[in-house]
């Protein structure tokens, strides 16, 4: 093998081209910690799902709620109907109310830590 007396060698001093970078990966819980504009973006987003459970919620229970006055003033001496509707009627839709309520916003929060979650 002859030597090329043209060629030679170049050592070349710097930083190793093989070091290990810090991965640019997409951390969206990072985010979130740093207040970025993404994070504060997530964030708004859980807050703005929980916020139509809850006014979801609300407006059921006006329209539940809100005619008893009037129903009670059309039957001015129906005292037990009164108690009756308040008691019997009115309790059922309420605890369904509260569980379909409490399912939604479980179920937010868990589609949010999904979201944040690393892949």
């Amino acid at each position: 093998m002859p030597h090329d007396p043209t060629e030679r060698r170049v050592v070349v001093t710097g930083p190793p081209r093989r070091t290990r970078r810090a991965t640019a990966h997409y951390r969206p819980r990072t985010e979130i910690d740093e207040q970025t504009t993404l994070g504060h973006t997530y964030v708004r987003s859980l807050m703005r799902s929980q916020l139509r459970a809850a006014l979801t919620v609300c407006a059921v229970l006006v329209l539940l709620v809100g005619p008893l006055p009037l129903v009670f003033a059309a039957a001015p001496d129906a005292r037990r109907l009164r108690w009756a509707v308040l008691g019997f009627c009115l309790y059922a839709p309420l605890v369904l109310l509260a569980r379909w309520y409490v399912r939604r916003a479980e179920r937010n929060e868990r589609d949010f830590v999904r979201l944040v979650e690393d892949r």
